[in-house]
């Protein structure tokens, strides 16, 4: 008999396994002539030559699945070992898939617009209202390429702008003052990725969340890197970001001008870098709408009522400013017209 052992790379062998090892006793009961073991991320096999190639594609058929789908069913194990497509391949244009298996795919057109700048851009500015699926989308073309091994590391990053709260008064060090502004990034990776792989990438930074400040002198090669909340960048900051891009790197700066957080005196990074770059080849710039929105209905209706009460209010100055004198004028701070400039 030969023996070999195989090495669950990549995975979380809990998947793999099944509940109560109830996925590795399916694989005893499909390969009896075999003798077979598992110890952590490792499956020791005794086999004759023939089972053995048979046994090992299998595995490695199912290890492929667990990768891309984050689950595996015994309907799947059996389709698998019988050369049949499984339930999930017929699934089409999906990104990944979350940690239950659900497929996680662009909802509207210019979510699609979103990921076809990805395959096609190096740059890509993702513009647009509260629950456009900017970030989450982001982050799933950006796990994509890490599965598919076209990057090296995923890298998140936001601005720890205060909104209303101050951060010198939340509780904790250095880290506990800072990941609440990073929560939304990890409840997005840990909708994508089994909680202990997760772990494991970010012990060995593969996945890496910094807010931006750490950026600074950094090259980011081999990467895909994602500024989330981009509005709340200044121009120095978002300058600083963009130039860390390296080699074989692609960026993805997402941010919505409607939700800025600077002090009302600063101009938004993020404006000002899309009119500045926005016509250089191998940067898009991709505008979600209210129509995107993929959250609850009513997020949908609280966009667009905002946006009408902002045109109303806009068209009221516009007004009181046609029929205001000189002296009206005079010494008038404009902190609107300031950020949209």
């Amino acid at each position: 008999m030969i023996e070999k052992h195989i090495i669950l790379e990549d995975i979380d062998p809990v998947v793999f396994y099944g509940v109560n090892n109830s996925h590795l006793q399916m694989l005893k009961s499909l390969f009896p002539q075999c003798r077979i073991m598992a110890r952590d991320n490792v499956i020791r096999i005794l086999c004759d030559g023939e089972d053995m190639a048979k046994i090992e594609e299998s595995i490695e058929n199912m290890r492929l699945h667990v990768l891309k789908y984050n689950s595996i069913s015994d309907e799947d194990i059996l389709d698998i070992i019988k050369g049949h497509q499984t339930k999930a391949d017929a699934v089409k244009d999906v990104i990944v898939y979350n940690i239950s298996g659900r497929p996680i795919k662009s909802r509207s057109a210019n979510q699609q617009k979103l990921v076809d700048a990805f395959n096609s851009s190096d740059m890509m500015f993702a513009v647009g209202p509260a629950g456009t699926g900017k970030t989450y989308l982001s982050i799933a073309l950006a796990v994509k390429a890490l599965k598919e091994k076209t990057a090296k590391k995923i890298i998140l990053s936001r601005p720890a702008v205060e909104a209303g709260e101050k951060l010198g008064f939340l509780p904790g060090d250095m880290k506990d003052k800072i990941d609440p502004y990073l929560q939304p990034l990890y409840d997005a990776l840990e909708d994508m990725i089994p909680a202990a792989r997760l772990q494991d990438m970010m012990d060995k930074h593969i996945i890496q969340i910094a807010p931006l400040a750490f950026m600074r002198g950094r090259t980011l090669n081999d990467a895909i890197v994602i500024l989330d909340e981009a509005q709340n960048t200044t121009p120095a900051q978002i300058r600083m970001f963009l130039t860390r891009m390296g080699w074989n790197s692609k960026m993805i700066i997402t941010g919505d001008l409607t939700q800025i957080d600077l002090p009302r005196d600063q101009k938004s990074g993020l404006k000002e870098a899309i009119d500045i770059l926005s016509d250089i080849s191998g940067i898009t710039v991709v505008d979600l709408v209210s129509k995107d929105i993929v959250r609850h209905k009513l997020v949908t209706n609280i966009v667009n009522a905002y946006d009408a009460y902002d045109r109303r209010k806009t068209e009221v100055k516009s007004v009181r400013r046609r029929h205001a004198t000189p002296e009206d004028l005079v010494g008038e701070i404009d902190t609107d017209m300031i950020r949209e400039n």
